[in-house]
């Protein structure tokens, strides 16, 4: 509830305190007086989008200052909460506006942006004017009244769950089919790969094994051909033989040498032997370094087959095994894939069945509240004057989504036999404020804290039909705060609060200098104010008297 409004120096307004109570607030006064400079200031305070200037001629800055009082489960708190601002009883906002167009906000002394203002100011305060296109008029806004009405936040709870349980069916859906038409278009090349991988059947660390080998064999071959020729020379066919030679020749001349060739031959004895173990030596080192072309074949060619694949697949020779493992992943998927579809397009079917379940519940609540609404509204056209109308809540068919497949709008018929149609199109000014009313008062409940504003609603009606109107102002302001800016006697007599808005005109330093005050209205004040309103600028006492006659029947009532 708005307990406080505090201007200064804002348009023509230097000083202004204004101190609210629950119920029905009337501000009265002459058209051009600075009512709307009211409404100007608090919703600069609050963050709407309005006037560029508004700051008073000759000022520094403006400022504007509202307190409202919350309950401790006012949904303000929310909004307060996800700021990081605490607050108790008392909730202060306060706005600057320099002269060079710089706003500045404060939420309880905590610096703040627009956006907090206007997440604010929807949980707080709500304005509806004769031409009102913000609220009860829009019709992106009917769904949401319509819900309210029908209390239907757990079935739209339980819709948004089924839709994004169902998007993230689909979206799974989609990924894997996306997933294996890439495979398909490339399964040919995946099973050739893995054919060629397999029976290569790369194995981590095996090409410098290879290499290894094939370096050992390709040198042990040349050393071998070195080893022969040495061998042939100290083998019987070279000094072994030519040494036995020797013996067998001196052989002969030992006994005539007397003694003189013992110590010869024991030496090329020793000689024999020695060249007997040095044969036999490079004999088994020859056997041992014996190399089979073949096998240096064969590995030279697993070398170069392991490197060729390596690559054509664009990948190191080691990383050949992990490589086939990924290939065979893929094929494994590819051919596991149609379990896999059917299990998810199974999924599918149920995210949908439960969306669709979830949203003809949703339907069939919106459908009953829509009668009931339906229900409502008729009975209080009637004492409005516009019993012959027709209010209709047409839910139709629309494209499905997180709160439900409805598209709702509300239709109306002014005259018997016409058929309804949208209700911004088909009533007239006065109709439309009286359907505007019957409609708030109707949907009370989607209310709780906020302070409702009627801006000359009552424009253009009188009599009777005013009388109806300031009636039902009251009954919503019954338990609630209602502010209303009229022009009205009759609804202005239903206050229980009353203001009068005044312009005067002062000698300045710099000329005249206009300014707007509030003056809160006594006994005596009210009725005067009341006798203007019904006659004009000559107030008489049949006008006090029509005054008075209309302040008892408020209090009668």
């Amino acid at each position: 509830m708005l307990r406080a409004l505090d201007i200064r120096d804002m348009l023509i307004i230097d000083r202004l305190e204004l101190e609210f109570q629950p119920g029905l607030n009337v501000l009265t006064g002459e058209t051009g007086a600075g009512k709307s400079i009211l409404l100007d200031s608090l919703g600069f305070v609050l963050g709407w989008r309005g006037r560029a200037e508004l700051v008073r001629a000759g000022a520094a800055q403006g400022e504007v200052t509202a307190v409202f009082e919350l309950a401790s489960d006012h949904p303000a708190r929310r909004v307060l909460a996800e700021a990081g601002i605490e607050a108790e009883g008392e909730l202060i906002l306060r706005r600057v506006n320099t002269e060079g167009g710089r706003k500045t906000a404060w939420v309880n002394d905590r610096r703040v942006s627009g956006e907090v203002l206007r997440a604010l100011s929807d949980e707080l305060l709500e304005l509806h004017g004769q031409h009102d296109d913000r609220g009860l008029l829009d019709p992106r806004g009917h769904r949401l009244m319509l819900d309210e009405f029908a209390q239907a936040g757990p079935a739209i709870a339980e819709t948004r769950a089924a839709w994004a349980a169902r998007r993230a069916a689909r979206k799974t859906l989609a990924a894997a089919q996306e997933q294996i038409a890439a495979l398909k278009a490339e399964e040919e090349y995946l099973r050739h790969a893995v054919a060629e991988l397999d029976a290569l059947d790369p194995q981590p660390g095996e090409e410098a094994e290879l290499d290894s080998t094939r370096r050992r064999m390709q040198g042990a071959e040349r050393v071998r051909g070195d080893i022969a020729r040495a061998h042939q020379v100290i083998s019987g066919e070279g000094a072994e033989g030519l040494v036995a030679d020797a013996m067998r020749w001196l052989d002969g001349a030992v006994e005539a040498a007397e003694g003189r060739l013992d110590p010869v031959m024991e030496a090329l004895a020793r000689a024999l032997d020695a060249l007997g173990e040095a044969e036999t030596g490079v004999r088994d080192a020859l056997d041992a370094m014996e190399v089979d072309p073949r096998a240096l074949e064969a590995a030279e060619e697993r070398l170069f087959a392991l490197r060729g694949l390596a690559r054509k697949h664009d990948v190191m020779v080691d990383e050949l095994a992990e490589f086939a493992d990924g290939l065979r992943g893929r094929l494994r998927a590819l051919d596991a894939s149609e379990g896999d579809m059917a299990e998810l397009e199974a999924a599918v079917r149920a995210a949908d069945a439960a969306y669709d379940a979830a949203a003809r519940a949703l339907t069939s609540l919106r459908s009953e509240a829509g009668t009931r609404l339906s229900s409502a509204m008729a009975a209080e056209l009637a004492p409005l004057k516009l019993d012959r109308a027709v209010f209709e809540v047409d839910i139709a068919p629309a494209e499905p989504g997180p709160e439900g497949r409805d598209d709702v709008s509300f239709r109306v018929a002014t005259n018997p036999g016409a058929p309804a149609g949208p209700l911004s199109r088909i009533a007239s000014g006065g109709e439309l404020s009286r359907f505007l009313l019957a409609l708030k008062v109707c949907l009370t409940g989607d209310n709780a804290g906020k302070t409702l504003i009627f801006d000359e609603i009552d424009r253009g009606l009188g009599g009777a039909t005013a009388n109806a109107v300031g009636r039902r102002l009251a009954r919503l302001a019954d338990g609630a705060q209602v502010l209303v800016v009229t022009h009205s006697p009759q609804v202005a007599a239903l206050g229980a609060h009353h203001w009068r808005v005044e312009k005067s005109v002062s000698a300045g330093p710099t000329g005249e200098i206009t300014t707007s005050r509030v003056v809160p209205l006594g006994e005596t004040d009210r009725i005067d104010e009341i006798a203007r309103m019904l006659a004009g600028d000559t107030v008489t006492e049949a006008a006090r008297g029509a005054a008075r006659v209309l302040l008892e029947d408020a209090d009668a009532a």
